[in-house]
Parts: C-alpha cells; structure tokens; sequence
C-alpha cells in the first residue's frame, strides 16, 4: 500500500516514476505499473545474473525509481542473504526506507531499528515509514522513541485506515485489471500518503548517484527475422504478463495482438496464440459463456496454430474447471480437466530440464537448466497416459510432480511461468518457433498449389 501511494503521490507532483518490484511476483507490479503510469519492471537476484539486474535498472531508469521489496529486508532462501533485499538494495546502490507495521509497538521499535542496521553495516537505512499507526499519541510516542534511542529519521507515518486496504485473495491482492475501482483505489491511497509522508525528505534522502551499467549482460544468441502477429489475452481472467518478456517477444520480431477471451466471439488474425497466468477460475462463468471464441481456440490448436500457455492459460485450455462446487466448460484442446484445492499444489522457485522434445527451436548456447517459479491452487489430472512433455522438473511440482509443459501439436502449456532471461530466452525461441511453421505452412500451401496446377 505504502509502495503504491508512493508511486501514485510523486507522479501527481510531476515526477517521472518508474517502479521495480523484487521477485517473481506479477500483481504487485500491476499496481504499481498503474499507480506511475509505467510498466513495472521484476528485478530476481534468483532468477537473473547479477550485470542483467544491474542492467535491467539501468535501462529503465527514470528521474524517482522506486524497488518494493518483498518480504523482510534481510530474508531470502540462501542463507548468506545473497538474494535477499539488502542484497539488491546494496547491488544497486540504493538507500532503503523501512516501512513498519507498528501496531501496539512503542519504545520496542527501537531495538527493532537498531538490529537491522547492525545485521549489516553495509546497508544504508535512510529512514522509516511508520505504518498502521493507532492515531496521533501513538505517532508522537513513536517519534520520541525513534528520535531518542536511534540516528534514523521518521519520513513518514500512516495512521490505520480501512478504506485504504485492497482486497486479497489465494495469490495476494486482487490483480488491478479485475477491480473496476483500481483507479479511484490508487488516488485515494496516493492522496493519503502524500498527507501522512513527507515526499520532500524521502527525496533528500534518496541516491542521486547515476549506477555504471555494466559491462555485459545476457543476449539472446537467436536473432530476429520477418514480423509475425502473436494474439495475447489481455483481459480481467489474464493479465500475468513481464514486461520485459513483452519487450523481448516485440524485440525479436512479434507484432503482439489483443484480444479479449471474455467478450471477443472471434479470433484476430494472428500466426499464434499467447495465453498467460491469471485467475480463469474467478471468471469461469464468463469464459464458459463464449462459446464461439472458446471453440476457435480449440480448432486453431488442433489445425496446428502454435501456442504457449502458462498456469491460468493452461487451465482455460484444459476440458473444464472444477471449482466451488461447479464444472465449467472451457477450451477442451487439452485433453485433461481442472481442479481447484484450498491450499497451493505448486508454490516457489522452479527447475526444470528441458527434454529433447521440446519443439522450440534450442540454440547450443542453450542451457537446458531452467529456473523459473509456480504459484498454483489447481492441479491438471485425467491426462492421457501417452502425454509428452516438454520438461522435467528438478524443483517444484510442475503438471504432476516430475514433468511440466504438456506438448500437444503445436502447443506448449505448463503450470511454471517462464522468464526470457538468463539462459531461458523463451520469447525470442518462440517467436522463431512461429515463424518457422509459418514458413512450412507457407510453403506447404504454395506446394499443393502448384500441384493443383
């Protein structure tokens, strides 16, 4: 909340902000992309090499750039704190502002302080952010304490305050293009912090310093060719979409084409199909609803259209969604159905082994080690015993506990979702992918007509 007012009140003061988001995670970026009017960018010191994460800040960085953690500021999974928030923090040269939820906290905020800039000198604690206050005597005893015991400056302090939450679910909070009210949510939240923080001092306290870009990062070995047109479902049911993985995909030759899986009866004209991550389940209703689209879908699949499907994109293509109660209807070109679980099936980091099944084209500078991460409540079952599959899983569960990416003609669908970096480059191998069956396809036509000739 505090990451979104903070976006939100420096760009109604004008500024240029552009805000980055640690992790793999989707949803927060939707806010905050919407709450600066720039597309957030994922900096994962798991998933990504260290001049890649420098460069991806490099390249996107604007007058106030704003990293929101995730988690605590020293947690991570390895135990040198080599991925944590501090880590990046210190990678990166920035200041970091503590935001404490400090609800029945008073002179126990001290040592609080005191122990995270002891854990690691290293890290430049510019401030705090004092969250959740009980009310005006609650802040003025925080400031005392803070002000008597420590050398860091309150910059800001929230009082509690119901109307500022957003509404959570399994995954986090509710993805910003499911809510109607995100827009009127993000003011009112921006118009509440700029009361309770004091932008100027934060800004004071902020790095200046231009970062050196670094020497080398990761590119992709396959090079771009003629355009070809990917449909991508852009809709309340899909919205888990990287940024970068948009940029890489126009990069590397792809016109990318929206369409609507909620109210579109028709296809556009496309080469291939895109269909993220998101929360078909809650919309299932809608998407049994049209018919007509669902079935397009399905005939383009079998006639061989390529595609590539991620966690909620598998599950819309599967035969139905079990859920509260019901089965709805859904794509049905996956041979399996759907079924919703109250607790994660698959959750955290993932490593897969690509199989030589795969029918990606793979340059030899390809490693097949792929990290990537899971998020998922559901599970895909009833799979014919036959399925081929495109990966391994090492890490994780994937579709079944030890495989991942079902392959059905040209389709690739898998429950981990993919990042084109490091030595994935899954963006530019699927673009080259859907080219090259163009190419055959094109081919293929141009041969029977000269033999109808």
């Amino acid at each position: 909340m505090v990451s979104i007012g903070l976006c939100a009140a420096l760009k109604n003061r004008g500024h240029i902000v552009q805000s980055f988001k640690k992790g793999p995670d989707y949803i927060d970026p939707m806010w905050l992309g919407q709450a600066s009017g720039r597309a957030c960018r994922n900096l994962d010191p798991y998933l990504m090499e260290r001049d890649d994460i420098v460069a991806t800040f490099s390249r996107h960085n604007k007058e106030v750039n704003l990293v929101e953690g995730n988690k605590g500021l020293y947690d991570g999974l390895a135990l040198d704190g080599s991925n944590s928030n501090a880590a990046l923090a210190k990678l990166l040269d920035l200041p970091v502002f503590l935001v404490i939820d400090a609800r029945g906290m008073t002179r126990g905020i001290a040592p609080l302080i005191l122990g995270y800039q002891a854990f690691d000198r290293d890290v430049n604690i510019a401030g705090v952010i004092l969250n959740n206050l009980g009310g005006s005597r609650h802040e003025s005893k925080l400031r005392s304490v803070i002000e008597h015991y420590t050398d860091v400056p309150v910059v800001g302090a929230v009082h509690h305050d119901e109307r500022l939450s957003i509404e959570e679910r399994h995954l986090g909070l509710m993805p910003s293009n499911e809510s109607h009210l995100a827009t009127a949510k993000i003011s009112q939240i921006g118009e509440a912090i700029s009361r309770q923080v004091d932008l100027d001092k934060l800004l004071e306290f902020s790095n200046k310093k231009p970062l050196a870009v670094p020497h080398k990062a990761e590119v992709s070995p396959l090079v771009s060719g003629e355009k070809v047109r990917i449909g991508i479902a852009r809709d309340r049911a899909f919205g888990f979409y990287y940024a970068d993985d948009l940029d890489t995909l126009e990069a590397a030759g792809a016109e990318l084409v929206p369409f609507d899986t909620l109210r579109d009866a028709r296809l556009p004209t496309v080469d291939a199909l895109y269909i993220g991550g998101g929360f078909p389940e809650t919309c299932a209703a809608e998407l049994e609803a049209n018919a007509s689209l669902r079935e397009e879908i399905r005939l383009a699949i079998e006639k061989g259209m390529p595609a590539y499907a991620e966690c909620g994109g598998l599950m819309y293509l599967s035969r139905g969604i079990e859920y509260q109660g019901r089965t709805y209807r859904m794509v049905g070109a996956i041979p399996g159905d759907v079924k919703m679980h109250d607790k994660p099936i698959g959750r955290g980091y993932v490593h897969l082994k690509e199989d030589e099944a795969h029918p990606w084209p793979r340059p030899n500078t390809i490693a097949r080690q792929i990290k990537a991460h899971e998020f998922h409540y559901s599970s895909l079952v009833n799979l014919p015993q036959d399925s081929r599959f495109a990966y391994r899983v090492e890490r994780g569960y994937g579709i079944d506990g030890s495989r991942d990416g079902l392959i059905l003609h040209n389709l690739v669908a898998s429950y981990t979702h993919l990042r084109s970096i490091g030595s994935c480059y899954w963006a530019t191998r699927f673009v080259s992918f859907v080219r090259r069956q163009r190419e055959q396809q094109h081919s293929g036509t141009t041969s029977e007509n000269e033999k109808a000739q």
